[in-house]
């Protein structure tokens, strides 16, 4: 069995060391680890470091395409050298190397497709009170959206099997955490969470710039993770609220039609439910369409999915030996 490391990294030449330190060099049932340094566009000496510290493998993404393109990036390179689990964990050092061998077990085992590493985010010093709560209300949001019990949903220590690997897509330059989530759940895909221990604060986080800029970013991901798998769900629903609204208003002016004999004077009730019945259709037949675009994109991706598993079947062999 082999292990691929990743760590996606953007000016990480003071923390590599230790992050490189922290990986564990040989694990039960594992026969090959190797790690993997995705540098995604460094002007520091990133990729200099890796090097001298004996790092297998390092892809060069040449510019800055964001921490979504360098995960995905980076599992398309390791499903390329032969991994049979890949591990990704940051390059500022915040997860606990020495807790892989506790990511990898499910999946090992064949328990699972995806394993999340979950912080104990109540113990963590330099969370602000503020961070802790929105991260228990964001997981909340995202396990509800997702159909997953993943306490931890921003977590980017995680492990994943080759075939789950191979399925991934991500369409947000952000980040990688929360759709994939949300993707996994509506695939049916195994995914679960073993506690794991972090090492004390290197940096500032890069993608919370501000508090508002990260719930903005966050629920934009939600909301568009959601409705790219489930499309008719989400209009039928949007839907239902002018229609309601819109009914309401015809009963109203039917009563006072018929029944109050003052139908001529509200007709403005009469013009805004065709409004709002006018979009409420509208929105109906939007969900259909997105429904068969969204049917189109499942065959797509099933395609991508069996090509890519075929070529690593046939090229893994040559690999190992």
């Amino acid at each position: 069995m082999k292990l691929i490391i990743q760590i996606p990294c953007y000016n990480e030449e003071k923390t590599l060391p230790e992050v490189l330190q922290d990986l564990p060099r040989e694990l039960p049932g594992v026969d090959i680890i190797e790690y993997l340094v995705i540098d995604d566009g460094s002007t520091d000496r990133t990729v200099e470091v890796a090097r001298q510290l004996g790092v297998h493998h390092v892809l060069s993404m040449g510019t800055n395409h964001g921490l979504a393109a360098t995960f995905l990036a980076g599992l398309s390179k390791a499903i390329e050298l032969g991994a049979d689990i890949i591990v990704n964990t940051d390059g500022d050092n915040q997860y606990n190397g020495q807790c892989i061998g506790d990511l990898i077990v499910p999946v090992a085992e064949g328990r699972l497709d995806i394993v999340v590493g979950a912080r104990p985010i109540e113990d963590i010093q330099h969370f602000s009170w503020l961070k802790k709560k929105l991260q228990r209300a964001g997981s909340k949001i995202v396990r509800q959206f997702s159909g997953t019990n993943i306490p931890d949903t921003t977590s980017g220590f995680r492990a994943y099997s080759a075939e789950a690997a191979m399925r991934l897509h991500v369409f947000n330059r952000y980040t990688y955490t929360l759709e994939t989530i949300i993707q996994a759940g509506h695939m049916n895909m195994r995914i679960g969470h073993v506690p794991i221990r972090t090492n004390p604060k290197t940096r500032e986080s890069r993608l919370i710039s501000s508090i508002p800029h990260y719930l903005w970013r966050s629920v934009s991901i939600i909301l568009r993770s959601y409705i790219t798998y489930k499309p008719f769900r989400t209009f039928f629903y949007s839907a239902m609220v002018p229609a309601v609204f819109g009914l309401a208003l015809c009963l109203r002016f039917l009563y006072y039609f018929f029944i109050a004999g003052s139908g001529m004077g509200h007709l403005q009730s009469l013009i805004l439910a065709a409004i709002l019945l006018i979009i409420a259709f509208n929105l109906f037949a939007l969900g259909i369409l997105a429904d068969l675009i969204s049917a189109n994109r499942k065959l797509i991706q099933e395609a991508i999915f069996n090509t890519r598993k075929q070529t690593y079947r046939k090229t893994k062999p040559s690999r190992e030996q």
